[in-house]
């Protein structure tokens, strides 16, 4: 199964989903890694003061190509998956990409393993709440297999 890992930067546990999913025997895509030799996309790539734009430097800024080659990389996969398991916490593109595949009738995932606010509109989607809920809607681990 292709499947897309969205979440946050600032989520420790992504590494680690990813390579569980992986070492399952599942095609992960990784946002951080998009493809091989190429580094996940990044605002401060553009501009190092990007925390400080205004909302038009911002409307500006989704042109620039290293925006447009980051979102090309990150649209592909999803379009392509056939599951996306959004891993909390996360923030608002990931949030965007759950939808996205929710609404393409794709299947839909949330690991959740600590308690977090409530989202209404995660309705619909399996929501994970330990490593086993994780295995048992994924497959178990592999062993002797390297997470590549």
């Amino acid at each position: 199964m292709k499947i897309y890992v969205a979440s946050s930067w600032r989520n420790a546990l992504q590494p680690g989903i990813v390579q569980v999913l992986r070492r399952c025997g599942h095609e992960v895509y990784d946002f951080r890694a998009p493809a091989p030799g190429v580094t996940g996309f990044s605002w401060s790539e553009i501009d190092p003061n990007w925390r400080h734009w205004t909302p038009r430097l911002y409307r500006e800024a989704l042109e620039h190509p290293v925006a447009q080659r980051g979102h090309k990389h990150d649209i592909e996969a999803l379009k392509s998956c056939d599951a996306c398991v959004l891993v909390l916490p996360s923030g608002h593109s990931s949030s965007w990409e759950l939808g996205y595949a929710m609404a393409s009738g794709k299947r839909a995932a949330v690991v959740m393993l600590e308690p977090m606010e409530p989202e209404l509109m995660y309705r619909g989607a399996e929501i994970l709440a330990s490593m086993d809920d994780v295995f048992d809607a994924f497959g178990e681990p592999k062993l002797g297999e390297s997470a590549a």
